[in-house]
Formats: structure tokens, C-alpha cells, sequence
């Protein structure tokens, strides 16, 4: 009967440590997905921005670009939130409205050469965040959507930097 009680005493305390290791190893992809979903809602609004405030062409093309390649994303990820239980986030983050406030501040090329600069810093740690995360937990719905997401976001980094050569867009 002690043996009994000890064999089940021990598993009740591996479980008891065990449960933390595991809502951390799930705690990553749902940061991420919840961060993705923010990003999105940043960059629909800053694509907007730029379609209002945009002085070229170039710029303007981009904005609409961005919004309706990130609601769509926005719409995938909000999909695999959903299937890992994660509550998503209604707003953009708190960096991300500082930089819209900052953007919306500003206008013509001033506005264009921000938003272009913003973009290529954005996108360039946008694309190693997601390449990590679709290596790092390779069966999870955030994995699957990082990997999925990848084409648009270095296609929108391509944009951007020709942007960034070609101001007059």
C-alpha cells in the first residue's frame, strides 16, 4: 500500500511539474499568432494611411496592397487562433499605434519616405520572425500560417524596397 502511495504520489508531482513545461512550450506559437494578428490590424491601418496620404502613385498602389493582403492573412490567422484556443487581439499593439500616430503626422514625400523606410524595417523582421516560427513548432496552426504567410510578406518586403530605390513609385 505505501508503494502504492509513493508510485502515485510521484506521478501527481511529475504532472504538477510537468503542466507548466507544457503551457510553455504552448505559450510560443500562441504569443506569436496573437503578434501576427496585431501586425495585421497595423498594417491594414497604415495601408489605409498610405492610400490617404500617399504622394505617389507607388505609395498609394502599396497601401491598398497591404490592406488587402493583410486582411486576408488576418483572416487566416485569426482561423488558426481559433483552433489553438487563443483569444485574438482587437487592436494593433502599442509600438504599432506610435508608429501610425507618427506616420499620420506626416505628409507627401516626407509621409512617403517614412512609410517606405517603416515598411522595409517592418517586413525584414516580419519575414525572420515567421521563418522561425515555422521551423520552430513545425505541427502547430501558428507554424502552418507563418510558413503560408512567408510568399506575401517577402513579396511586400520586394514592394517596399523598390519603393525605397524608385521614390516616385
Amino acid at each position: 500500500m505505501k508503494t502504492l502511495i509513493s508510485v502515485v504520489s510521484s506521478a501527481a508531482v511529475t504532472c504538477m511539474l510537468a503542466s507548466p513545461l507544457a503551457l510553455a512550450a504552448n505559450t510560443k506559437p500562441d504569443a506569436f499568432i496573437e503578434k501576427a494578428i496585431a501586425g495585421n490590424l497595423a498594417e491594414i491601418k497604415v495601408g489605409q494611411l498610405a492610400q490617404q496620404k500617399g504622394a505617389s502613385e507607388g505609395v498609394r498602389h502599396f497601401g491598398t496592397v497591404l490592406e488587402q493582403d493583410h486582411s486576408a492573412a488576418n483572416q487566416q490567422a485569426m482561423t488558426a487562433a481559433s483552433t489553438m484556443g487563443v483569444t485574438p487581439p482587437a487592436e494593433p499593439g502599442a509600438k504599432e499605434q506610435m508608429e501610425y500616430r507618427h506616420l499620420a503626422s506626416l505628409s507627401g514625400a516626407e509621409f512617403d519616405k517614412a512609410f517606405v523606410k517603416a515598411m522595409v524595417k517592418d517586413h525584414k523582421k516580419d519575414i525572420a520572425e515567421y521563418k522561425k516560427e515555422a521551423k520552430a513548432a513545425s505541427n502547430s496552426p501558428a507554424a502552418s500560417y507563418a510558413e503560408t504567410s512567408l510568399p506575401t510578406l517577402q513579396k511586400h518586403l520586394r514592394l517596399a524596397e523598390s519603393l525605397a530605390r524608385h521614390p516616385s513609385g
